[in-house]
């Protein structure tokens, strides 16, 4: 089968496109034929060595990944084959850039129907990411304010779609560009961050500040002042320090997404149900990986992009 490949962290140089063995999965794991992976910016973090996660090299990148199951190891309960399903693959573990992936049975839910297979692979991490920064972390209920600042991005706006279903008051920040995507995912004020005081712009204190844009420390720091006595601030941009204000009873959490298959299971049923959409912005060939890495490496990607088998 083919497969993307790095043997050793590096630029996006060390990324090969090889022919290899197609894996046989064992107790407990499903062989998956893939559909389509996702890109993150992980993966780029992963194969550049710049990412505290031990691979095991050489390593397959794209741990979101959609596609049928293949055949089935021992123990597999749940699962059959010919299934459409998908999953968040063990980070430290080969990933779905490939024609077939071995994943753990528990790292995979039946595929969400109302959308294509392949742009399936744009949901797992993203999602549930953003389901645990808003309420595993911020403790988020019905009736309370959360601030999202950076929503533009892809977990900004599953962010919005989220807490919005809960019933939660929703401000948040975006260019002009995106704007428009982050209101129509449901938050009630848009804060044009490039040309207004995000602070002045408030009428009121926010139970949760939810950060998601790589802002400068002192930015940061200064947005605490929007968090209500005894908030939260939950950040998913781990390469700097989440801040508090502990005089204040404000507390800090970082999020790093962690899988969990009811989780999983609870998005793509809201994603059939039409609660949340999926964000696919651009979809490339499994050829076209070390390209897109290279384009991840020189500045960030916009949207989220699926790599096609």
């Amino acid at each position: 089968m083919q497969a993307v490949r790095f043997h050793e962290v590096g630029g996006p140089e060390v990324l090969r496109i090889e022919d290899v063995e197609r894996p046989e999965p064992g107790a407990g794991e499903v062989l998956v034929q893939v559909a389509a992976s996702a890109y993150n910016a992980a993966d780029n973090g992963m194969r550049g060595g710049f990412l505290p996660i031990p691979v095991q090299l050489p390593h397959v990148p794209g741990y979101d990944v959609s596609g049928t199951v293949a055949a089935l190891g021992a123990g597999v309960e749940g699962l059959a084959v010919g299934d459409a399903v998908v999953g968040f693959l063990p980070m430290e573990r080969d990933g779905g850039a490939a024609e077939y992936v071995v994943s753990p049975a528990e790292a995979l839910v039946t595929a969400p129907t109302s959308v294509p297979l392949a742009d399936a692979a744009a949901l797992p991490s993203v999602a549930l990411t953003a389901w645990q920064a808003l309420f595993d972390e911020g403790h988020l209920e019905a009736g309370q304010r959360v601030l999202v600042n950076g929503a533009g991005g892809v977990v900004g706006k599953y962010a919005v779609q989220l807490a919005v279903r809960a019933g939660v008051h929703v401000v948040a920040t975006a260019s002009p560009r995106s704007a428009d995507a982050v209101r129509a995912a449901g938050a009630q004020q848009v804060v044009d961050h490039t040309t207004t005081d995000v602070l002045a712009a408030l009428d009121e204190p926010v139970d949760v500040l939810l950060n998601l844009a790589p802002i400068e420390p002192e930015r940061f720091e200064a947005l605490v002042a929007a968090v209500r006595d005894g908030g939260t601030v939950v950040s998913t941009t781990a390469f700097m320090a989440t801040p508090d204000d502990a005089t204040r009873g404000v507390r800090a959490a970082t999020v790093f997404v962690l899988p969990n298959r009811e989780r999983l299971a609870e998005l793509v049923g809201l994603v059939d149900a039409g609660q949340l959409t999926v964000e696919v912005t651009r979809r490339i060939p499994l050829a076209e990986l070390p390209a897109l890495h290279a384009e991840g490496a020189a500045g960030r990607i916009a949207g989220k992009v699926v790599v096609t088998v």
